[in-house]
């Protein structure tokens, strides 16, 4: 008897641990079939890669330094797909996107989307940026307030002084082979021309080592609605997050558990205890949908 129901427990076991890992990849399998188009179109000299999932209203998406569109937001784009159009964007140099015979600026990303998004025809857009990505957001809420409907900063910096000391010593020495393996794998799937890393490192790290505050005059500017977030173990610090909260006017602000990313599933915090449920989304999905004052 007791055999029988010891066989019985360990058929039940298998078979649950066997639902759970179908239940797994179908996840994963569903979030890789999930429908898009994509393309390239002639930006300021560049050949620019983009992204379309969904439908609805708009958001694009910009990604981290370094970074690619999935490297970034593989997570979170099919939850946003759901609901809304998503056009994800790749920038100078990262990525599927050519390079041009100029160094990285956060004010020239900002004219690359303006005109990608021109060329796509779409007049006004909600933005998140993450990174590197919510810098550029800064700057497109600044010189084209006109496209942008709502704004989501995650993890972005607008002065020098909004990390801790260490992190301007680390980029002096920025090295190609201390580049994260999962960003370095994300760009080699991608890129056609893989020599193209160090150029997008080398840029990258430049464009920090010169990082300009952007002025308190410019960042009151913003008036459209706000969302700033960052981890509480984030390489941008509560305070920043807190001032930039001060000065855009019709702001809110979220520090959530994690690193630098953690709370969008950027690919360089992802452990094996991940778990979608973990994810802001739906607090994004929220501030979205709320009327606007």
């Amino acid at each position: 008897m007791f055999r029988s129901i010891y066989f019985i427990l360990l058929i039940l076991a298998v078979t649950f641990c066997k639902d759970q890992t179908q239940k797994s990849n179908m996840q994963n399998n569903a979030s890789e079939r999930l429908n898009f188009e994509s393309g390239y179109s002639n930006v300021n000299g560049l050949k620019m890669y983009y992204e379309i999932y969904g439908k609805g209203k708009p958001i694009v998406l910009i990604h981290g330094g370094g970074s690619t569109i999935q490297t970034s937001f593989e997570k979170i784009i099919p939850l946003l797909a759901k609901n809304r159009k998503v056009i994800a964007v790749e920038l100078q140099a990262h990525g599927r996107t050519s390079d041009r015979d100029a160094d990285l600026s956060f004010e020239q990303d900002a004219v690359d989307v303006f005109t990608l998004l021109n060329n796509l025809k779409i007049e006004k857009s909600d933005f998140l940026g993450f990174s590197n990505g919510g810098t550029t957001s800064l700057q497109i809420a600044i010189k084209h307030p006109n496209i942008v409907n709502k704004l989501i900063l995650c993890s972005a910096l607008a002065k020098r002084n909004g990390v801790p000391d260490w992190f301007w010593g680390f980029m002096q020495k920025a090295k190609l082979e201390n580049m994260p393996k999962q960003l370095k794998e994300g760009y080699e799937k991608v890129a056609q021309d893989k020599s193209g890393m160090q150029t997008m490192h080398d840029k990258d790290a430049k464009r920090m080592l010169n990082f300009k505050d952007i002025s308190d005059d410019k960042i009151q500017t913003i008036k459209v609605p706000t969302l700033i977030i960052i981890g509480d173990k984030d390489i941008i610090t509560p305070e920043h997050a807190i001032e930039l909260h001060r000065q855009i006017s019709n702001s809110r602000l979220s520090i959530i558990p994690g690193g630098h990313g953690e709370y969008i599933g950027e690919v360089t915090t992802i452990s094996s205890d991940f778990k979608e449920e973990n994810l802001v989304v739906p607090m994004i999905e929220k501030f979205l949908n709320a009327e606007i004052n």
